[in-house]
């Protein structure tokens, strides 16, 4: 792949102006665009015009660009959640029927956990996890409940690499989540995310005993249930891990993003 003068290649330059998009933001002027992928505007307008010609840009008025109807398709079509989320989906309904609170599904994705699917109803507390949207593991019980069933070895550089940007943890206090939350076969975090809030999380295992995703509700703090929420997640756990055939080794932890990031 022909790279520019700066020495970055086609692909890096076409994923950062699809990345430029924040959370949330379907359209951006073209000099904004190519302001947040650092292209120059000549470059950014000849790539997104090659892009639109795939449909995966639309070219508004007035300079607009959008995401594309044909990104959105394929990356529905083919994601590797796609399977996980269908097994998980009624699984979840049946948690959220009674609680009528948030239920959201994640898979582990570096330090982060990624959401897949969420379940939410008016009236239920707020949750910060949003699909598509990521929290560090040692903020999230379904990051620790993801992290404290992978192997050895990805703890350990995960746990080599751990820094809290709020400063308030240590490796060592996060090794002690992992730890507990293993012992226990749940993790739980209260007030953490939010004040009001307590998430707790249990693992989701494929039929080679391999830990998969994270099926997690978010309830007020006063709800302190362990002994009716727990039981409740495990068996749906073990109901969506039945329903999963052996393809789920595309929902991989990436532990070479621990080195970039911070």
């Amino acid at each position: 792949m022909a790279n520019s003068v700066s020495g970055d290649s086609v692909v890096d330059r076409v994923v950062r102006v699809i990345e430029a998009f924040p959370e949330g933001v379907t359209e951006l002027q073209l000099s904004e665009l190519a302001g947040r992928a650092a292209l120059p505007l000549a470059s950014a307008h000849r790539l997104v015009r090659q892009l639109a010609g795939h449909g995966l840009l639309e070219l508004g008025s007035g300079g607009s660009v959008r995401l594309g109807l044909r990104l959105w398709e394929l990356v529905n079509r083919n994601s590797p959640t796609l399977a996980l989320r269908q097994a998980a989906l009624p699984f979840m309904d049946d948690i959220q029927q009674v609680l009528n609170q948030n239920v959201n599904l994640a898979v582990l994705d570096g330090r982060e956990a990624l959401f897949v699917e969420r379940l939410s109803r008016r009236g239920s507390v707020a949750n910060r996890a949003k699909i598509a949207g990521r929290m560090p593991v040692h903020v999230s019980s379904a990051g620790l409940a993801l992290m404290a069933n992978q192997p050895a070895a990805v703890q350990a550089e995960y746990l080599r690499g751990f820094k809290d940007p709020a400063g308030k943890l240590r490796a060592e206090d996060v090794r002690a989540l992992l730890h507990e939350t293993a012992a226990h076969g749940y993790a739980q975090l209260a007030g953490v995310v939010d004040p009001d809030t307590w998430g707790i999380a249990v693992p989701v295992r494929n039929a080679r005993n391999r830990t998969v995703a994270a099926l997690g509700v978010v309830v007020p703090l006063r709800e302190m249930r362990l002994q009716a929420l727990v039981p409740a997640l495990q068996t749906a756990a073990r109901g969506i891990g039945r329903q999963l055939n052996d393809s789920p080794a595309t929902i991989s932890p990436r532990p070479a993003q621990f080195h970039s990031m911070e």
